[in-house]
């Protein structure tokens, strides 16, 4: 299915070419474009079904990891010194923020989990739910710049 299931504009300043982020669906069609500062991913570690958290940022073009969150230190997760600074978050688990890290390939190519997984995508307050639309499916997130993000 070629058509666009949804796209979502964040207000810019005036005269300003917004960055977004564009989610394809394995066959290339657009999913969403969410502009934006900044772009969460969410979802539920498969092991522990804790919070887990990727949250990116476009620099200069590039899609940067910029901070991440999460809940505890069980089945593989914790902080690697040098990379990054971690935090305690509110409400439990932590954050590791000053990442900075570019995102090789300049694209995130993502296997969207199952709904107990519930992969979603977070901008400026909106989500996008990528397992809802996704599930079991590759997609692809990537930076996007275009004028008003109309539907393609």
């Amino acid at each position: 299915m070629r058509a666009v299931l949804a796209t979502a504009l964040l207000a810019a300043p005036a005269g300003a070419e917004p960055p977004a982020l564009e989610i394809s669906g394995p066959d290339g069609a657009v999913l969403v474009r969410l502009a934006g500062t900044e772009w969460c991913l969410h979802w539920r570690h498969s092991v522990t079904g804790g919070a887990v958290a990727d949250c990116f940022a476009i620099d200069s073009g590039q899609l940067v990891l910029t901070r991440s969150y999460l809940h505890d230190y069980a089945a593989g997760l914790g902080h690697l010194p040098g990379r990054g600074v971690q935090r305690a978050a509110a409400g439990g688990g932590y954050w590791i923020e000053h990442i900075d890290e570019a995102v090789p390939g300049n694209a995130l190519v993502l296997r969207v989990g199952r709904p107990g997984v519930n992969h979603r995508l977070e901008a400026d307050g909106r989500v996008f739910d990528l397992t809802a639309r996704a599930a079991g499916q590759r997609v692809i997130l990537r930076p996007c710049y275009a004028t008003g993000l109309s539907d393609t």
